[in-house]
């Protein structure tokens, strides 16, 4: 079940999907802020507001925004999968840099994505490019272009399976 808006309807003012981000810029403005001050909580208000506004009205695909407590549970499993992917690359990263000899295998590989929403493939294109060790080249279509800094293997579909693999099927189910 997806709650729907009275912005989703046509000929209102508010652009559809802009509560859900509002609500998601507040949360990483109290994330980033780290203060409960009735001053914080007015300021970031006003500017997750204005944000969405502009971001919902200058792109689209923030439109296509929709939220049911199974969405909110991916996004929460994504978000853990997603910081333990960030710790072990950084762990990853740490090996590399304390080695007595760097033994790496640079290249850059193409991967495939499921991932249909805009928004979906760019959470993917973002988680990528910052777990350490990983570079989004391009993305187009369905198709990412990865610069590796260790290239484990050239077989595409081992490449999708450990690049894009741990990101995907939580994304796919919050964004589509």
């Amino acid at each position: 079940m997806s709650l729907r808006m009275a912005s989703d309807h046509p000929g209102s003012r508010v652009p559809r999907g802009v509560l859900w981000l509002w609500l998601l810029l507040l949360v990483l403005w109290f994330a980033a802020n780290s203060s409960f001050a009735i001053e914080s909580i007015l300021t970031g208000a006003l500017i997750s507001a204005v944000l969405a506004v502009i971001f919902a009205r200058s792109f689209p695909a923030w439109a296509d925004i929709r939220f049911s407590p199974g969405r909110l549970l991916h996004f929460m499993r994504y978000t853990c999968v997603f910081t333990a992917e960030l710790v072990r690359a950084n762990l990853n990263m740490l090996r590399y840099v304390y080695a007595l000899r760097i033994d790496i295998n640079p290249g850059i590989v193409e991967v495939k994505t499921r991932l249909k929403s805009p928004v979906g493939r760019l959470a993917l294109a973002n988680s990528i490019a910052l777990t350490p060790g990983s570079l989004v080249i391009d993305l187009e279509g369905d198709t990412v272009t990865v610069h590796w800094l260790d290239v484990q293997t050239t077989d595409p579909d081992e490449a999708t399976r450990i690049i894009v693999g741990p990101f995907e099927p939580d994304l796919e189910r919050t964004f589509g």
